[in-house]
């Protein structure tokens, strides 16, 4: 069994577009069943499945009735081409397809629409007819479009794009990579490039069967909301969709802050990204010795409880809370323990889907969005998978 997350995504899309009637018919048993919600304005999310996290928007006829399903690619349009490249067909149709790839950066970035620079700018203001600099406030622009991407600090560096993603070109030179795909969203703010490793982790060879394929992901920012990170994940990035999925399952990953000198520990990343193969390695062997340890369910709500502690003074709402959690980790273990068998590695992808796709943000003073996403960005709950697996390893000893 090959776990290609891409293929899953493409064929659920295609599927998508191509039955849009039976789709239609269906949705509102999708939200029945709390597999979707609506944000508003005629635009839903995906809460569950390989798109959980997906937004798309319906159209509707003028009875109301919805005519047809579109999902949100989020692809830079400015130029009047969507600014991707990629190795084969997505599901949205954009962008330039380049069967077999190329291993030339300068050629990827042509094809990504990618071959422009960003300045810093001043900001400015109007004051009694007056134009005025705001101190130590500026914007990123787009030299091609002229287009304003964010605003920034004085201490803000612009990271550009074929520098962000040129040290890649070592990798490709010595492990025969293939540039998988490129290109740019929301007008430039985000843009991306991926390569795949060859090397794939196969769990429980001649049983499960289950093989992992692996991507090394670039990825820079213009706005001035994130750093620039690399990410070794299993998602081929292709939109904004999967662009947050490769992020959000990133087995690993490494970043940098918009600083003066940052750049200069680039050597510092190919370092630490030429060691992905024999990381990809050791993930492999500790997968594949807890795909071999089986675990009782006692065990596994001991797990639980280790990882959520309840304090001795706790209140009625944490004791029930703490309960609804045992609950609903109790059930995705047993549901997953039908197709993998009661082991170790089932726990820890039980844990790890609960942390990804089922745990609830209450944020304070944000939106349940920018939680969710500032989560995912800080890996709030990084801690938690690691911990997770060491217990887990160390039960398989």
């Amino acid at each position: 069994m090959t776990t290609d997350v891409n293929a899953a995504f493409v064929k659920e899309k295609t599927d998508q577009i191509e039955a849009v009637h039976e789709e239609a018919r269906r949705f509102q048993e999708r939200i029945d069943r709390g597999e979707v919600e609506p944000i508003g304005e005629d635009r839903y999310r995906v809460l569950t499945g390989w798109d959980a996290g997906e937004t798309f928007r319906v159209q509707r006829d003028t009875d109301g009735r919805i005519a047809q399903i579109l999902g949100q690619h989020g692809l830079d349009t400015t130029t009047g081409q969507a600014a991707l490249y990629s190795t084969v067909p997505t599901w949205h149709g954009l962008g330039t397809v380049i069967p077999g790839g190329t291993t030339d950066i300068d050629e990827v970035l042509r094809l990504a629409r990618l071959d422009w620079q960003v300045r810093k700018v001043p900001a400015l203001y109007e004051w009694e007819g007056e134009i005025r600099h705001h101190d130590d406030r500026f914007h990123t622009v787009r030299e091609d479009t002229g287009r304003a991407l964010g605003a920034v600090g004085r201490d803000y560096t612009v990271f550009q794009n074929r520098r962000v993603f040129e040290f890649l070109q070592d990798l490709t030179n010595s492990f025969d990579l293939v540039w998988e795909s490129a290109g740019a969203l929301r007008d430039g703010r985000r843009t991306f490039v991926t390569v795949r490793i060859p090397q794939s982790i196969v769990i429980d060879r001649g049983g499960l069967n289950d093989e992992i394929l692996l991507y090394l992901a670039a990825i820079n920012s213009h706005d001035g909301t994130r750093q620039s990170e690399w990410v070794v994940t299993p998602w081929r990035i292709q939109c904004g969709n999967t662009e947050r999925f490769a992020t959000r399952d990133a087995v690993h990953r490494w970043g940098i802050r918009h600083t003066s000198g940052a750049l200069d520990r680039l050597n510092e990343a190919r370092r630490a990204l030429g060691l992905t193969l024999d990381y990809a390695k050791a993930f492999e062997r500790e997968e594949n010795q807890l795909v071999r340890t089986e675990l009782l369910i006692d065990q596994f709500h001991d797990l639980v409880s280790g990882l959520w502690p309840l304090k001795e003074d706790a209140s009625d709402l944490e004791i029930a809370s703490s309960t609804r959690r045992h609950d609903l980790l109790d059930g995705m273990f047993r549901e997953e323990a039908k197709k993998l068998g009661r082991t170790l590695y089932t726990a820890e992808r039980t844990i790890t889907d609960y942390l990804d796709h089922r745990l609830k943000v209450v944020p304070r003073n944000l939106t349940e969005d920018l939680a969710r996403a500032q989560r995912a960005l800080e890996g709030t709950h990084d801690d938690l998978k690691s911990k997770a697996h060491h217990r887990l390893l160390l039960l398989s000893r």
